[in-house]
Parts: C-alpha cells; sequence; structure tokens
C-alpha cells in the first residue's frame, strides 16, 4: 500500500467493497475507516462489520467527510436488460437521508442511471486508465470540478455476439470471453492489493475518489480557523 501523510482528517467509506474508493481517499491524504454489510478481508485499512446505514446515523457525525458507495445492481444496466426480473434493494434514499441527519459533507457514489445528483461524472479516459467505468457522483457540502469528459478511443476489447473486438480498454466484470487478465485488471484499474476478480470488478478506480477528496480537502482546510 502507498504511503501517504496523514493530514488528521477521517473519511468513512460506507460499502467499501475491498477499498476502491477508500484508497482514493487515502491517497489524497485522509485517513480512511470502512464499513461492509460482509467481511472484507482484503480491504487495505481499518475496517468495521457492520450495516452502513445503522452505522452512519451512529458514527457518521465523528468524521469530517463520508463517501457512500450503495449497492448499485437496482440501479445497473445488466438489471434492467439481461438480469431483468430480479429483485435488489434500492438503498440511495435511506442511505441519503442518513447522510444528511449527520451535518458533515458527503458523497454518494453510483451507475449512471441511478437517481443521485449527477454533480459530478468521470470516466477512466479523464484518467489515461484502460477501462472506461462511468461513474456519477453526487456532492453534498463542498465545490467540485467537473473534468472534461474525453472522447473514448474506441471500443472496449473482448467478444460480442461470437466476434472478437479489439480496443483500448478492458471490461473488468463478468468472466466472458476477452475479459482481459487478473493483472491486465489490476492494472487498468489501478489496483493492485487485491487479486479477486469479484472484488475488482466490483470497485472503482482510486484515482476517482482521489480526484474527489483532494477538492474535499481544500475545502476542509479553507473552513480552518486561521
Amino acid at each position: 500500500m502507498t504511503s501517504v501523510p496523514s493530514i488528521g482528517l477521517r473519511v468513512l467509506d460506507l460499502c467499501c467493497g475491498a477499498g476502491g474508493a477508500g484508497m482514493g481517499y487515502h491517497l489524497a491524504g485522509f485517513d480512511v475507516v470502512g464499513v461492509d454489510i460482509v467481511e472484507q478481508p482484503n480491504y487495505p485499512f481499518e475496517f468495521h462489520r457492520a450495516d452502513a446505514i445503522e452505522f452512519v446515523r451512529a458514527h457518521g457525525a465523528d468524521f469530517d467527510l463520508i463517501h457512500a458507495s450503495w449497492p448499485c445492481q437496482h440501479h445497473t444496466a445488466l438489471t434492467k436488460g439481461t438480469n431483468k426480473g430480479r429483485a435488489y434493494p434500492d438503498l440511495i434514499p435511506a442511505g441519503r437521508e442518513a447522510l444528511l441527519g449527520t451535518g458533515r459533507p458527503f458523497v454518494i457514489e453510483n451507475v449512471q442511471g441511478s437517481p443521485i445528483r449527477p454533480d459530478l461524472t468521470l470516466c477512466g479516459e479523464m484518467f489515461g486508465l484502460a477501462v472506461i467505468r462511468h461513474r456519477l457522483f453526487e456532492i453534498h457540502g463542498f465545490p467540485t470540478l467537473q473534468m472534461p469528459h474525453l472522447p473514448h478511443r474506441g471500443r472496449v476489447a473482448g467478444m460480442r455476439h461470437g466476434r472478437w473486438y479489439a480496443g483500448p480498454y478492458f471490461a473488468v466484470y463478468g468472466q466472458g470471453g476477452g475479459k482481459g487478465t487478473v493483472a491486465q485488471w489490476q492494472a487498468a484499474m489501478g489496483i493492485g492489493w487485491t487479486s479477486s476478480r469479484k472484488e475488482l470488478a466490483q470497485a472503482i478506480p482510486p484515482v476517482y475518489t482521489r480526484h474527489v477528496g483532494e477538492q474535499a480537502l481544500s475545502h476542509l482546510r479553507s473552513e480552518v480557523p486561521a
């Protein structure tokens, strides 16, 4: 894990998974505490197994910033298409209410098509990654800088309906043909501390939350009395 000097500010990483979002905040300089309802043995920071909504209601006000990656299955294109008919809970409304109750700045991250305010849209191409990975961010309590959404350089590599397509990006999800090796997924995402395909597929690139975290840090520092 990359060593970054602590700034003495803490971020609560809800529904943390293996730590893609948490690592970005760590690289921005925050101390990171993760929460997930299932064990996350590869999570690289302090971890608590708990219900995220209950945890933020009890402890959220103790943190300087809160990040929430509420489960996205309810809103993904796969759920609306390939997996149509499967029931997944939508935790965003209750989660947002719990976050507002803390009085702290917060970030909600989710997939395109989810019912969050799209204050910020990030894509791997903005950071030179070999993955597209569009994600929306609802930002509460601090201003954010939207980066230009650069044109994609080509297709996502892999098999489509029996035909192979080459391209500069990997499809970091599923197990189908042409999805890339674990090492290629790790390099594409900027995640080297887990080799689990499932964990990589569910993560976001740390560079996304480093971008958000640096802006949150600038705002928090500006609020500190001289």
